[in-house]
Order: C-alpha cells, then sequence, then structure tokens
C-alpha cells in the first residue's frame, strides 16, 4: 500500500518525535527514583535534611538542556538538521549509561547534565524539523507531536514507577531499572535517523537546490520531481532563501533586527511562560503536594499514572483538532483554565487543610476534589500550553536564523523549568499552600499576554509568516491577518497552481545584492 504524502510525512515527524520521549520519560521517573531507598543508600543522601542535593541532581538535568540548546542550534545549520538530531541521541545514550551505572553522587550528577544537554538539544530539534517538513494544512499537527510523544514517554514512566513501587520496594532494581530503559528510544533515533528525508529548507539554504527538490518531491509528490506542487513550492522556499540572504547573517542577524528581535521576544515569552503555570512544579514534586493532603506515596504514584492518561488523551486532541481550532484560541483558553484549578486548588487547601499528625482529620473529599484539579489542570496544560508552546517558535523564524530562534526560546523554558524546581521545596517550606498563589495569578497574565502578542500560524506558508511579522503591528488585536486562521489546504492549493507568489517576490524581481551575493540571477519557477 503506498502511503499519501500526508501520512508519509506525519510519520516522519513522529520519529523525530523519538527524541521527545526521553524528556516526558524522565518526568515521570525521576519522582520515583529520588525518594527510593536504595537510590538515596548509593548516593548517601540519607542524611540530607533540606533535599539540596537531591533538588539538585533533579535540576542538573534542566541545567545541560539550558547548555544544550546553542551547541545544537550550530550542529543544525552547520551539518544538517538530522545530523544534529542524531549526534543528541549520542549524547543521551552516555548520559543514560551514566546514570544507570551511578555508584557516587558525582557520576549521578555528570549523568544527569549530560542527559539533559542531550534533551535540551533534541526538545527543540524535533519541532524545528518536523515544521520545515510539513504541509500548511497539517504543520500544527506535525510540530505539537513534540509534547503527545513526551506525555507517552510519561504515561510509560508512571506505570513503570508505579509497579516497581509495590513489587520492588527498597531494591536496586526500584531506581537503576527505569534510568536503564530511557535507554531504549535513543537507539532506533540514532541508527535510523538518516534513512528519513533532510529538510528541503536546510538543503535549500546551503545551495543543494537539487537535493532540496527531491526531498521536497519525497515529502510531499511520491518523489515526482515534475509535480506542481513540489515544483511551485520549492520556487518559494528558494525566494525566501535568497530574500533571507541578503541581511545580515549570524547572531547578529538574530538580534540586530528589528523583526527578528520580535520573533526571539515572542518565543522567549512564549516558552518561559509555560513554567508560569506550574507544570513542573506538580510534575516533580507530586509525592510531597499529595502527602501534603493526607496521601500516601504509592496512592501518589498512582495518581501519576492517572494524570499521565489525561494528559496523552488531550495530547491527542490538539495533534488531530488543532489546524482546525488555531493556536491562539487553545493558548489563551487553557490558560484561563489553569488560572481558575490553581484559584479552586489553593481555596481547598486553605479551606480544609491536612493534618500530618492526624490523618483522621484529613477531609477525603477536599483532597480528592485537590487531585481532581491537578487533573483539570494537566487536561488543559496538554491541549494548548505545551504542545503549543513547541510549535510556534519553529514557525516565526525564518530559514536563516531558525535554529538558532528556536534554541533561545528554548533556553528560557529550561532556564525557568530550572528556577521552578529550585524555589519549589523552599516555598512550599516557606509558605505552604499560598504558593499556589503565584501559578494561579500567572496562568491568568499568560492568557492576557497571548491574546495580546501571539500571532496565529496555523495553515500559513513559513515564508507569508515571514513577511507578516515584518509588516503587521506587535499588539496582535490590531492587526487582523495575524489573528485570522488560515486554511492550510487552501494555500495548498494556491501554491500547486501557481497562485501563490513568494512573499519576497515583492522585491524588484527578487535580485541578488551584487556586492553580497556576486549575482544578479532571478529567481524563476524551478
Amino acid at each position: 500500500m503506498v502511503l499519501s504524502p500526508k501520512t508519509y510525512t506525519f510519520l516522519c515527524g513522529c520519529f523525530a518525535a523519538l527524541g521527545s520521549i526521553l524528556f516526558g520519560y524522565d518526568l515521570g521517573v525521576i519522582a520515583g527514583v529520588l525518594p527510593a531507598p536504595d537510590f538515596l543508600r548509593v548516593m548517601d543522601l540519607e542524611d540530607d535534611p533540606n533535599g539540596n542535593w537531591i533538588g539538585f541532581i533533579s535540576s542538573s538535568l534542566l541545567l545541560g538542556a539550558f547548555c544544550g540548546c546553542i551547541p545544537a542550534s550550530l550542529a543544525a545549520d552547520m551539518l544538517s538538521r538530522r545530523t544534529a538530531i542524531f549526534i543528541g541521541a549520542l549524547w543521551f545514550i552516555l548520559g543514560g549509561v551514566l546514570q544507570t551505572a551511578a555508584m557516587n553522587r558525582g557520576m549521578m550528577l555528570a549523568g544527569r547534565f549530560i542527559g539533559g544537554f542531550a534533551i535540551g538539544q533534541l526538545s527543540f530539534l524535533a519541532p524545528l524539523y518536523q515544521t520545515e517538513i510539513a504541509h500548511p494544512s497539517n504543520r500544527g499537527r506535525l510540530a505539537t507531536l513534540q509534547q503527545f510523544f513526551l506525555g507517552i514517554g510519561a504515561l510509560i514512566a508512571s506505570f513503570i514507577v508505579y509497579a516497581l513501587e509495590v513489587t520492588q520496594p527498597g531494591t536496586v532494581m526500584q531506581w537503576r531499572l527505569p534510568l536503564g530503559l530511557q535507554l531504549f528510544p535513543c537507539i532506533p533515533l540514532a541508527s535510523m535517523i538518516f534513512l528519513f528525508p533532510e529538510s528541503p529548507r536546510w538543503l535549500m539554504s546551503v545551495g543543494r537546490e537539487e537535493d532540496a527538490i527531491a526531498s521536497l518531491a519525497r515529502l510531499h509528490a511520491h518523489g515526482d520531481i515534475h509535480d506542481p506542487f513540489v515544483v511551485n513550492e520549492a520556487a518559494e522556499i528558494k525566494a525566501g532563501v535568497m530574500y533571507d540572504k541578503q541581511a545580515e547573517q549570524g547572531w547578529k542577524k538574530v538580534l540586530g533586527d528589528k523583526s527578528n528581535l520580535r520573533r526571539v521576544f515572542i518565543g522567549v515569552m512564549l516558552q518561559f511562560s509555560v513554567q508560569m503555570t506550574g507544570v513542573s512544579c506538580i510534575q516533580y514534586y507530586s509525592p510531597q503536594i499529595f502527602a501534603a493532603i493526607g496521601f500516601a506515596k504509592e496512592k501518589t504514584f498512582l495518581f501519576q499514572s492517572i494524570n499521565s492518561i489525561i494528559a496523552l488523551i488531550a495530547q491527542a486532541i490538539c495533534v488531530f483538532f488543532c489546524d482546525r481550532i488555531g493556536f491562539r484560541p487553545l493558548l489563551i483558553y487553557c490558560n484561563l483554565v489553569s488560572s481558575a484549578t490553581f484559584a479552586v486548588g489553593t481555596a481547598l487547601q486553605a479551606e480544609f487543610p491536612a493534618d500530618p499528625n492526624n490523618p483522621d482529620a484529613t477531609n477525603t473529599s477536599a483532597s480528592y476534589a485537590f487531585v481532581m484539579m491537578t487533573w483539570i489542570f494537566n487536561f488543559a496544560f496538554s491541549l494548548g500550553i505545551g504542545p503549543i508552546s513547541w510549535a510556534v517558535p519553529p514557525a516565526i523564524f525564518t530559514t536563516g536564523i531558525r535554529s538558532k530562534g528556536t534554541a533561545l526560546s528554548s533556553m528560557s523554558a529550561w532556564i525557568a523549568n530550572f528556577m521552578i524546581g529550585q524555589v519549589s521545596p523552599k516555598a512550599f517550606e516557606s509558605i505552604g499552600w499560598r504558593y499556589y498563589v503565584v501559578f494561579c495569578i500567572l496562568s491568568f497574565t499568560n492568557a492576557i499576554a497571548m491574546w495580546a502578542l501571539i500571532p496565529e500560524v496555523v495553515g500559513r506558508d513559513l515564508e507569508s509568516i515571514d513577511e507578516l511579522l515584518r509588516e503587521e503591528p506587535w499588539f496582535i488585536p490590531r492587526s487582523a491577518a495575524l489573528r485570522k486562521k488560515v486554511k492550510g489546504t487552501d494555500v495548498e492549493d494556491k501554491i500547486r497552481n501557481g497562485e501563490h507568489p513568494a512573499p519576497a517576490a515583492k522585491l524588484d524581481g527578487l535580485e541578488y545584492d551584487e556586492k553580497k551575493e556576486g549575482t544578479t540571477t532571478m529567481v524563476e519557477h524551478i
């Protein structure tokens, strides 16, 4: 059976998203590894009253992720998108082996940092690659696979942690086995990534025009390089690349251009705002949070397993419907729901506080209602906030700076994640349930920021997004074009019929600047 081009491209996006499983798996598994008695014994953490070492072991992965972004962006531009993914997979294998075999804190910290270094690379390379290979009509679907596969990793981890808590309590298997299992997604990713098409936009940007057309044909036309859609799409990509090359190159181009600064601001703000919803606080410290309302650790892991199922359902809905709904509505309304759940959860904690010294006095109904709020929050987060935060940055940057801009956006997510991971234990210790008020307020302000600043990119080809962000105002309610959701299939029909000229064609015949390029060759249909 011959697959349709969109199905084939979707499957390519799924394979690239294997790297996303790693972060989701780590989020789910670390909550079970850190309190394991044998882990505490081997790491000499049984006498760590303030939890400083435990917190640093958890957050060292985030520091590694922060450090991995820029090197990955350089590799993606210099070596190719696929090669950068391959390198990230190798780094993770090394980090995973060190964690699984760790005999002391230093070895564990090194493994966590190196594993995080790889996660920082793969977490933005996957949506970058997916964005550049997608059709306009399903770009949202491919780019949001990042969060869906993250959810798969979290779901697998939650059930493994729960099963080992029940069957292997206190043994070495309780923590070494789940850490070792994280290596499995990396093996097929590293060994098979070069069997998949290279990004046609990267190929065009480095002058490999024939290879770019062949890659487009493989992705979008069963290999037919003469297909009208491929011919016209290649012309648009080439025009966009030529236009891009007339501007200043490198990091100066990213930070020295007003339009590009706008894109960096949008990406950084969006990725930073994700952590301000409190998602990492709940993921990392769920045992402590649920213990504070009267639940045993074993039941906490069961709640997290249910939470992972809820998240995966929401992520699947996002993947299959975001191209119809649009990114802006999902971001705005899901942040409002997030704010509401923390408001209710805070009220429940204030009105019905649990007494750890007298479990019988705990209001069980209020405790379960609080758990329900975390599930509703997780559904809203997984439906819109998490998936779209990874999908927007690659879409708003041009080919020449896409990897660099997306790397900067991702770095803001990791540093915010690290901050929340370090601050949360102290905050719970100092102010208890009042800490939830912070996330209630910030989720609400997130919704306002999304309404004011995030453009709608669903359905558009990447070259027209570039034009709009150069010409339209920052305040999105003032721009009908940036608020409007475009039907991607209509855009594809126009490209196929040659009715959708590249935005760069507005430049007098698309001539190169002779001083910069040494030629005045015009872009023509290929």
